[in-house]
């Protein structure tokens, strides 16, 4: 029997459910939901099987429409999107803007880059696209004439034996001898660097599962650095250790995040007659260095400890900078030195999170906080990038503190022992890559460094692919400038063997060498070649079931970007171009090996934190003069008429180009050899190139 409410009378039939459709193009529809008569199945069977069959009809039907709504809707905006593409296509094709154009922008200018170097590994590239497409073309011809051979069928002895038979038969003898010459010369030594290639990719490989088996060795015993209760400071009523704290800000012609740093840091919880902040302006542009003094001064009035530095001769970029400012007299009152790029916005409690670690412990010489990204959903670029980065500190720079007591110092969001970096040889502006080489250098010295996982400081990462691949080239670079100079340093050092060997092999050759020249060698160059000499062949697996797994290892540090497994692992290839071109400058110490290029910022990471330090300051505004102010918003207004000239673009970057057309040309020749994974892999590869070379994925400018 039916509950007796299903049997109340009611004025409509059925309960209205009102369904909102995602696209607001289409109307709303009502559906009716069960009756007395979809449930009084006892009274009469026949009748009610009928109406139940029918009802049922209509609910499906219903939902069918639903389903076919929701399909169009999914249509319309995928057509929208690729109308969108193809018009940011051909803008960017019609501007013409290429990255072989210098660039208007003095802040990113190339320094010391020369054009010739750079030019010669285009032009490496456009030698392979054009062989590949006139082979292509001679495969085309030739599969339609019927030769179908693959490498197992060959008949080697009748083509020696096919002899020249008129204009007919030109073209099967040509073919014939074009086979021959690949099996005999060309295959072997394809394959031979194919398998050599596969060799370190399987050793990288299987280092990339050790640090995952370590993370989560770290995460089950639940390891992580402890620091000690100090005693009772009597100026701050609190138990803690308040030793001499030196605060640095290195920044050059930044002034889209200079306020967020400097509130920040002024903001930090700590005994003010323990800690000095040094603002260390290297910007060459007179109003950028008016704006950061004025709130340097601003901070100065509200009782901070804060100084203001600028470096007439701006020698050696930010080790320079560095360099100058520990040779105040005045710091050698301090203990310990933190630092923070421009853009980092450190936590009130992060020195009472990171300095108490050294108490107690004389042979620490590093403590290393980890960086979190508040722009990291910006775009897709920003998302991959958050990928790479996580597994960056959560694994490598975990694992490396944890079992090795070292890793490469990240350059900023860090506290220094200063007697580790006098001991160490201070900083150095041999190389573009200034943190890894006084960490290598203190490593060498017997200096120990812990990695703080749960310690975060905010920053940003590049939202455009001109910057971030200005960015990924220098430190691309800078590690095998790095490693030239510090290899006889490092075999004569009295560190153990096998401190040694992780120093060389790992650390060096295996994740700043290896890596890219297996990656961008073996997907980009040989894996295309073998479509077109099939004799030297690729296995599926090293194609697509290795490269996965380890994208899945790189991706479970952060489970959230999942869905972008498949583009981070395209992309991540597509990059290889940009490091094994820095890798290789660096090694022979070509001319762009040396190119410093400030990161540019967008200054999202202030957005949300300038209105508490507005709350927090208003009194400072009362104290600037008028005259001040006046020169201040001219200085400003011509700076934005200048910056009208200098509009910020899009750029078409002809390497990348060039290889999307090449593994394009692959994957269609890889068609007449019915190579399923291989067609995909070059399919999609070759899409992720395109995207790339028309600066598709990151910011848009319109």
């Amino acid at each position: 029997m039916a509950p007796f409410w299903w049997s109340k009378e009611e004025s409509h039939r059925g309960t209205p459910v009102v369904v909102k459709m995602e696209n607001p193009n289409w109307s709303m529809v009502e559906l009716e939901g069960p009756t007395d008569e979809d449930f009084l199945m006892a009274e009469s069977p026949g009748r009610a099987r009928d109406k139940g069959r029918g009802k049922n009809a209509k609910q499906f039907t219903w939902v069918l429409l639903l389903k076919a709504h929701r399909a169009a809707g999914c249509l319309t905006s995928l057509g929208s999107a690729m109308l969108g593409l193809a018009s940011a296509i051909r803008r960017r094709v019609a501007s013409g803007r290429t990255d072989t154009d210098p660039d208007q922008d003095a802040d990113s200018e190339p320094r010391g880059g020369n054009p010739a170097v750079k030019s010669r590994f285009y032009l490496c590239i456009k030698l392979f696209l054009f062989m590949s497409l006139v082979l292509l073309g001679f495969e085309v011809a030739a599969y339609f004439k019927g030769w179908h051979l693959g490498a197992p069928h060959l008949q080697l002895q009748y083509l020696w034996d096919m002899e020249f038979d008129g204009v007919k038969g030109a073209f099967d003898w040509v073919y014939s001898k074009w086979v021959l010459i690949r099996v005999d010369y060309l295959a072997p030594p394809l394959q031979f660097l194919a398998n050599a290639c596969i060799v370190l990719f399987m050793v990288q490989s299987l280092d990339r599962l050790i640090l995952c088996l370590g993370c989560f060795w770290i995460r089950f015993k639940k390891i992580k650095p402890v620091p000690k209760r100090g005693p009772l400071d009597l100026e701050s009523a609190e138990y803690g250790y308040f030793p001499m704290v030196l605060v640095q800000i290195p920044m050059c012609n930044e002034k889209e995040v200079y306020q967020q740093s400097i509130g920040a840091v002024c903001n930090l919880d700590w005994p003010k007659s323990s800690l000095l902040v040094q603002v260390l302006d290297d910007s060459d542009d007179p109003t950028t260095q008016f704006m950061i003094k004025e709130e340097v001064q601003k901070w100065q009035k509200d009782g901070a400890n804060i100084l203001y530095r600028h470096r007439v001769i701006r020698d050696g970029y930010k080790a320079g900078n560095l360099k100058s400012a520990m040779n105040c007299s005045y710091v050698k009152d301090y203990e310990f030195v933190a630092i923070f790029d421009a853009d980092f916005q450190p936590a009130p409690d992060f020195l009472k999170r990171t300095v108490p670690h050294f108490q107690d412990n004389e042979e620490l010489g590093l403590v290393q906080a980890r960086w979190s990204f508040v722009n990291r959903d910006e775009n897709l670029l920003t998302r991959l990038q958050n990928i790479n980065l996580t597994f960056h500190f959560e694994v490598e720079q975990q694992v490396n503190s944890v079992f090795i007591n070292f890793f490469g110092f990240n350059g900023t969001a860090g506290v220094w022992r200063i007697k580790a970096l006098e001991d160490s040889g201070g900083w150095l502006e041999r190389t573009t890559v200034e943190d890894m080489d006084i960490a290598v250098r203190a490593h060498l010295h017997g200096w120990k460094f812990i990695f703080l996982n749960d310690v975060e400081c905010q920053c940003e990462v590049p939202e455009s692919y001109e910057a971030y691949r200005k960015q990924q080239h220098r430190w691309h670079s800078g590690p095998m400038q790095l490693f030239r100079l510090c290899l006889p340093a490092i075999i004569k050092s009295k560190i153990s063997i096998w401190k040694k060997f992780n120093l060389i092999f790992l650390f060096f050759l295996l994740r700043k060498l290896i890596l890219p020249f297996y990656s961008f060698t073996l997907f980009c160059i040989i894996l295309p070649m073998t479509m077109f000499i099939p004799e030297a062949e690729l296995p599926a697996w090293v194609v697509c079931y290795i490269p996965a797994t380890m994208s899945f290892l790189n991706i479970l540090p952060a489970p959230k970007a999942f869905p972008f497994i498949v583009p981070y692992l395209l992309f991540e290839n597509t990059m290889s171009v940009t490091k094994f071109n820095a890798m290789i400058s660096g090694l022979f110490q070509l001319g762009s090996a040396y190119e410093w290029v400030v990161t540019k910022k967008s200054g999202r990471s202030s957005e949300g934190d300038l209105v508490s330090l507005v709350e927090k300051e208003p009194k400072h505004h009362r104290g600037v003069s008028v005259p001040d102010l006046a020169e201040m918003k001219e200085e400003i207004r011509q700076q934005e008429q200048n910056a009208k000239k200098k509009k910020k673009h899009n750029r078409i970057y002809t390497k990348e180009l060039a290889l999307a057309f090449l593994l394009l040309t692959a994957s269609a020749r890889s068609l007449l050899s019915a190579q399923g994974i291989h067609f995909y892999f070059l399919l999609f590869q070759g899409i992720s190139f395109l995207l790339v070379g028309l600066d598709l994925i990151g910011e848009q400018v319109e």
